[in-house]
């Protein structure tokens, strides 16, 4: 099984979701990225494996999206490349189990992968 959690550890979201996975789960990935920010294609294929718009993945309340962002007309890659150069417009936390995805908002919602 391949599961990875995106983690931002001071959200208090994340931190949540993390220690859900600890009692439930053994074997994952942290994968902190404001410390090690994604690629594109990393980006791109957690939209995918999401199954949502890489607008559904901003952080629209962050002062960068507010100032810098919003009510622009951008493409999906625009948008991608906004959350490369700004990680911390991704939302939080993500948790992929091999193809599949999910944003743990709430954080009992990650639980849903593992039935």
């Amino acid at each position: 099984m391949n599961i990875k959690i995106y983690h931002n550890p001071t959200c208090s979201k994340s931190r949540q979701t993390l220690a859900l996975l600890e009692k439930e789960i053994t074997d994952f990935k942290i994968i902190e990225y404001l410390k090690n920010p994604l690629s594109f294609d990393e980006i791109k294929g957690i939209v995918k494996k999401l199954a949502i718009k890489p607008i559904d993945l901003i952080r629209k309340n962050e002062e960068i999206w507010i100032n810098d962002y919003k009510g622009k007309e951008m493409s999906d890659i625009e948008i991608i490349k906004v959350m490369e150069r700004n990680p911390k417009l991704i939302e939080r936390p993500i948790v992929i189990k091999n193809k599949q995805g999910i944003i743990g908002r709430p954080p009992k919602k990650v639980l849903s992968l593992f039935d």
